[in-house]
């Protein structure tokens, strides 16, 4: 598949085309001074839902000095590549398929790539089962040898050796999540996150089903995890906890729950792998009373500020953070100007805060404040067909 570009010059700012005569890694941004090196343009992958014969997984140019997007690849990486990462040296990419089905069982898929790092394509390397429907969450331990996958339907978590191409084993780690809480929703077990701790002592996975966050020891050598004796962290019944991010100091972190649209700020106990709850807000506005769900939830790369997704509310919520208390005090609300926030990222700069709204079909970028974290609408927008999730690679060097 050859790299897709424009001739062009862009002519509407929410078309998201624009000037791509020069390859994308070596674009500069504007505005730079004579004599000044500019910040290179970063690369932006996009996961969505998708039909097995349509093009799934996207790739854009992000110009961090303004925010604009523009097209440079669509490939065809399978049914519902939901959920995306790459590895640290931007060579491989994983992505799970959210299916129900995978040769003739009841199964998602969990796919890899090796990405070329001149254009950003990709092919693919094997696909393995996750051995549960559904599978909506894919990350790699710290020390990337094994590939880690949430399955929401079938409530499991499951762990695969990476292979030194980059393909990945078969599972070799398997843990079924046992119970229910209290709300239709939450019937039965449903993994939704799976994320090593800082020092990939502990694997934390969050189970929206549960109204918990379950730890386990991992051997990196073999792929294998073990739960610990007590889950790392039980929320107030019919939460429903969905991701989890830790600040860059390691000793806070926080969940974001989907169900009752509340953030947690935790303290993070390394030795034990557990948290202790600091403060709980809610990530809507007080005077809201319609139905909305949480989403996504990062921490700026600087560590002050925090940043939520609303689906329904269809806005984003800002925290700041006290790094030494983990305490949040709310910044503002902004709307994501399209339907159902889902997924979102920080570019590495820290500059730009890009949206996927599922629904809309589009993908919003916004200014950060680096002062006081405000976000503020670039202009600038893309279409692209139910984007789910987005992951933003500072260059390929």
């Amino acid at each position: 598949m050859s790299l897709l570009s424009t001739s062009r010059r862009q002519f509407m700012k929410t078309t998201g085309l624009g000037l791509a005569g020069l390859p994308w890694l070596l674009q500069a941004c504007a505005g730079g001074k004579a004599g000044q090196k500019s910040a290179a343009s970063y690369f932006v992958y996009v996961g969505t839902y998708a039909k097995p014969d349509q093009d799934s997984i996207f790739g854009f140019q992000l110009n961090p000095a303004t925010g604009e997007l523009t097209r440079q690849l669509a490939f065809k990486g399978g049914e519902n590549p939901s959920f995306l990462t790459l590895n640290s040296k931007k060579t491989l990419l994983y992505a799970v398929n959210e299916i129900g089905n995978f040769n003739n069982a009841k199964s998602g898929a969990i796919s890899s790539f090796a990405v070329d790092k001149k254009t950003g394509q990709l092919t693919l390397l094997n696909q393995q089962a996750t051995e549960g429907s559904s599978p909506c969450y894919v990350s790699l331990d710290k020390t990337e040898k094994v590939a880690l996958a949430a399955n929401y339907g079938g409530g499991n978590v499951v762990s695969y050796p990476v292979q030194e191409n980059g393909s990945l084993r078969k599972a070799v780690g398997n843990e079924q999540h046992q119970g229910n809480s209290i709300s239709n929703r939450q019937s039965g077990p449903h993994a939704h996150c799976i994320i090593p701790d800082p020092k990939n002592n502990f694997i934390l996975a969050v189970d929206l089903g549960l109204d918990q966050v379950l730890g386990y020891r991992l051997d990196p050598n073999n792929g294998k995890l073990t739960r610990a004796a007590q889950p790392a962290f039980q929320t107030k019944p019919g939460a429903g906890p969905r991701h989890l991010t830790f600040h860059p100091n390691g000793k806070i972190a926080f969940l974001i729950c989907e169900l009752d649209s509340t953030m947690i700020a935790l303290a993070y106990n390394e030795t034990q792998g557990t948290f202790t709850e600091i403060q709980t807000l809610s990530t809507l506005p007080a005077d809201f009373t319609g139905e909305s769900y949480c989403a996504d939830v990062h921490v700026s790369p600087d560590g002050k500020f925090l940043y939520g997704s609303n689906r329904g509310h269809n806005s984003m919520v800002v925290y700041a953070i006290n790094p030494d208390t983990g305490q949040l005090t709310l910044v503002q609300h902004v709307s994501t100007q399209g339907n159902w926030p889902r997924n979102f990222a920080i570019d590495p700069s820290g500059r730009i805060l890009l949206v996927a709204n599922e629904r809309s079909d589009d993908i919003y970028t916004y200014r950060i404040d680096q002062s006081t974290g405000q976000l503020t609408p670039t202009g600038f927008s893309v279409k692209v067909p139910k984007p789910v999730c987005l992951q933003v690679v500072s260059d390929f060097s």
